[in-house]
């Protein structure tokens, strides 16, 4: 076994577990289906709880998934954690439901644009405490704070991101809320790992989530995912994880189970990081698929996609195919080519650029011939 020094965070109580202060790391994932869909979505989270989930965490988009989710609780035994999405008064419905409330800096934006962040953050504090929750303070690099992002230049996205997340600490814990984790995640390993890192130095008390976001698919999925926990695990930093694959709801504990494996190989010295994600290499990005996703053919072109591009292989492109309109149109932006999947039509883009909006059936040739120019443009 290898001896790892761990970062000494404080103890964040989740439901029945507790994160940092040297506790096991924990595992978690995040539900698919439909909130709505009570039925569907505790078996999911009882298919992940049976896997070894620590935590499950569901998105609430509206008062009718509050409603859902206070039905769900009835029947879940689970650690349950909410993603609170653009509408932060959400959180007064939700929190007597779960055991932690995930909240976005960069999504704090779009209600109430004229009321400060902290007001909002407040809010949620207080709604937390009140009902026995933890706190996530998840940045994310397709939805940073618009205001952190213009004060850097666009080559750095990373200094957005840092700077938000230790904004947000410093103000919980000035009201007095320490009772919080922080996630920081990229679909790039090596920016996961900066980023990461560089909180752990400024601060070391505050426990970490990790996981790489819109990591793909298996086998390439895991593979991204483990060169960035490797790198962290490995210096002591996280205290929970996350492992984002797109798969059907159906093969959603694999999440889990590449989650401990890659832990447990960290810790018994089975790393692999010499064998890096090639930069200069076909690089597909799709979103592990939540009930965010407005239909659920997005799993299965994700899958086609991949297979269509195969043959550009040996080039250095970037393809992301998202699923939903919340992390759609921002995380599309910085990949070469984009596919952001609506009910009934897929929005081809090409970095920032909207190539026009295509049914599902009439994407993958769209895609085919832009890949094919870019690839001509690039030789």
């Amino acid at each position: 076994m290898v001896k790892i020094e761990r970062n000494q965070t404080r103890p964040v109580r989740i439901g029945s577990i507790t994160i940092g202060d040297n506790n096991p790391i924990a595992v978690q994932s995040m539900t698919a289906t439909k909130t709505q869909d009570v039925e569907a979505t505790v078996a999911l989270v009882k298919l992940m709880q049976d896997a070894g989930a620590d935590v499950v965490r569901i998105a609430v988009d509206s008062k009718k998934d509050a409603e859902a989710l206070a039905e769900i609780r009835k029947q879940s035994t689970a650690n349950l954690s909410v993603d609170l999405q653009e509408n932060y008064r959400l959180v007064t419905l939700v929190a007597p439901h779960v055991d932690k409330v995930r909240y976005n800096p960069g999504h704090l934006y779009h209600h109430e644009t004229d009321k400060p962040w902290q007001e909002k953050v407040q809010l949620i504090a207080d709604t937390c405490r009140e009902h026995d929750c933890a706190i996530r303070v998840g940045v994310n690099c397709g939805s940073v704070d618009p205001a952190k992002k213009e004060k850097y230049d666009t080559s750095d996205s990373i200094t957005p991101m840092l700077e938000s997340a230790l904004e947000h600490c410093a103000f919980l814990d000035s009201i007095d809320f320490v009772r919080y984790c922080v996630s920081l995640k990229d679909s790039d390993p090596a920016k996961v790992v900066e980023v990461n890192q560089r909180f752990a130095e400024a601060r070391p008390d505050i426990p970490l989530h990790l996981g790489v976001t819109e990591a793909g698919m298996p086998p390439e999925g895991i593979i991204k995912t483990r060169i960035a926990f490797e790198q962290l695990v490995g210096r002591g930093i996280g205290d929970t994880v996350r492992v984002s694959l797109t798969l059907p709801n159906a093969r959603k504990g694999e999440e889990i189970e590449a989650g401990r494996q890659i832990v447990d190989d960290i810790y018994a010295g089975r790393v692999r990081s010499v064998v890096t994600f090639d930069p200069n290499a076909l690089n597909i990005i799709s979103c592990p698929s939540c009930s965010r996703v407005e239909n659920e053919a997005f799993v299965d072109l994700a899958a086609q996609v991949k297979e269509m591009t195969a043959y550009a292989k040996d080039h250095a492109i970037t393809i992301a195919v998202m699923g939903c309109r919340v992390n759609g149109p921002g995380e599309t932006d910085d990949a070469d080519l984009g596919l952001w999947c609506g009910p009934k039509v897929v929005n081809l883009k090409k970095g920032e650029q909207a190539l026009g909006a295509f049914p599902y059936d009439e994407i993958l040739p769209k895609l085919k011939s832009e890949l094919d120019k870019l690839i001509a443009t690039k030789s």
